[in-house]
């Protein structure tokens, strides 16, 4: 018997296994590192200028956001809730 305060959860905002998870974290994470390298490569092909700079402000802060991109959660949600039963109601 499930406990009384524990929510119902349904099948549509169930949260994907770990290892979906996990793959999804690596696959951003890869993707993000990736621009990050294009960044490095383009600012030392391209020149003095300011698209270097540009560039290299990228190479520095995509780590950051690779870091928190990789660490973020997918939570569902599909804005539907069940509405309150009699006994509910009364408990309260």
């Amino acid at each position: 018997m499930a406990a009384k305060d524990s929510p119902t959860v349904r099948i549509t905002t169930a949260p994907s296994s770990a290892s979906e998870d996990i793959a999804g974290r690596q696959r951003r994470y890869l993707v993000s590192m990736a621009i990050r390298t294009a960044c490095v490569i383009g600012a030392v092909v391209v020149g003095p200028g300011i698209l270097r700079w540009v560039l290299v402000a990228g190479a520095v802060l995509l780590p950051y956001v690779a870091v928190v991109l990789a660490n973020a959660t997918q939570r569902k949600d599909d804005g539907f809730e069940l509405r309150e039963t009699r006994a509910e109601r009364e408990l309260r």
